[in-house]
């Protein structure tokens, strides 16, 4: 590491709480509807910005080598799933229920639910299907369930981290692509790549796709089954709400997949094989208020370099390492709806990014 990032202990477990806070605002909020339901966004996306620009970048890094009992941030992670699905299903009995909330009202207090969903939620069902152990998968599954967009696991795991930052990673941005056209493009094509990744791994193993080992039963029982508690909550109307959650949920992945590799590529070397994944092909973030929020995810080049580094181990990298963004996820979520702000800044970055670490290319 470079002398400019310090070694230290690891932050506590509860500073990683953070998101929490997002519950009871959201319980307010189907409380008393009207403006109370812009707090979530609010102190998602201006609060954290601002206490990125105050706290400015971190410069300390946990001992990646350091075996510490991380029982207590694994537990923020276990909690998390049951949370959630209260939030979800609370909102979606409050708008059915409460007369004081109007339809405008309970759609922007879905919205606000999806956008939790999308930034806690999915964060740590990324977090969660990574590690080792069934029963995190299966949380990370029921997460991703609640968003509608369980293929995710199998499309990250098998596809995202072995292809990207080549042509063969749909969820690579490519440089100049508005997130627009982005996100028209991910939706089919991750898919497709999951469906394809399974069939192709139960086909090695002498299996049909429509074998139960396929996930893709696990990833649509799941969504079935959240759908049908919607039903029978709300009804229809209850469906649509938990769509209308779902959606801004994957919307939410799908700025973040968009902003960690945007026009950043890896080489095709000689011998047919894309070189190894290293920390300059993600973008990296040291914003020490939106790293708490969302439990280190914008520390990405290291999690690309080492994608079993449990997120309170995931190191901090400077300039001379890996690209780094101009803020924290909040504020260039917020850019990425502006293709000709994102360019303005974005592009030069890319440029530069392409002389510092492959001075050859053209």
């Amino acid at each position: 590491m470079s002398s400019e990032i310090e070694k230290d202990e690891l932050s506590p477990a509860v500073s990683f709480a953070l998101p929490f806070i997002f519950a009871p605002i959201i319980v307010l909020s189907s409380v008393f509807g009207g403006y109370s339901i812009l707090i979530a966004p609010i102190f998602g996306y201006i609060l954290i910005t601002l206490f990125d620009f105050l706290l400015k970048t971190s410069t300390r890094n946990p001992n990646p080598k350091l075996k510490a009992n991380l029982f207590y941030y694994k537990l923020i992670l276990w909690t998390w799933p049951m949370i959630q699905f209260s939030l979800i299903f609370w909102c979606i009995f409050a708008v059915s229920t409460f007369e004081h909330l109007s339809t405008w009202e309970s759609i922007f207090l879905l919205m606000a639910q999806g956008m939790v969903t999308g930034a806690v939620g999915i964060t740590f069902a990324h977090e969660l299907m990574h590690q080792k152990s069934s029963k995190d998968k299966w949380l990370a599954d029921i997460l991703m369930a609640m968003s509608l967009y369980g293929h995710f696991r199998t499309e990250h795991l098998l596809v995202h981290h072995r292809y990207v930052g080549t042509s063969k990673d749909a969820v690579t941005a490519r440089y100049n692509e508005s997130f627009f056209s982005f996100f028209l493009r991910v939706l089919p094509s991750c898919f497709k790549s999951a469906w394809r990744e399974e069939a192709n791994r139960l086909k090695k193993i002498g299996k049909s796709i429509l074998d139960i080992k396929n996930p893709f039963w696990r990833y649509g029982g799941l969504a079935l089954l959240f759908l049908l508690f919607s039903y029978i909550i709300g009804g229809f109307f209850g469906v649509f709400m938990f769509l209308v959650q779902a959606f801004i949920a994957v919307l939410h992945l799908e700025m973040a997949n968009y902003i960690e590799h945007y026009g950043l590529t890896r080489k095709l070397l000689d011998n047919g094989k894309y070189e190894p994944t290293k920390p300059y092909h993600s973008w990296n973030a040291n914003h020490t208020a939106s790293n708490l929020l969302l439990i280190n995810l914008q520390l990405h080049s290291d999690h690309h370099a080492k994608p079993d580094r449990e997120y309170p181990l995931l190191q901090k990298y400077d300039n001379d390492e890996a690209p780094q963004l101009p803020y924290g996820y909040p504020l260039m979520i917020a850019m990425c709806l502006i293709p000709m702000l994102w360019r303005k800044v974005m592009n030069p970055r890319v440029e530069n990014w392409k002389k510092h670490f492959y001075p050859e290319m053209p």
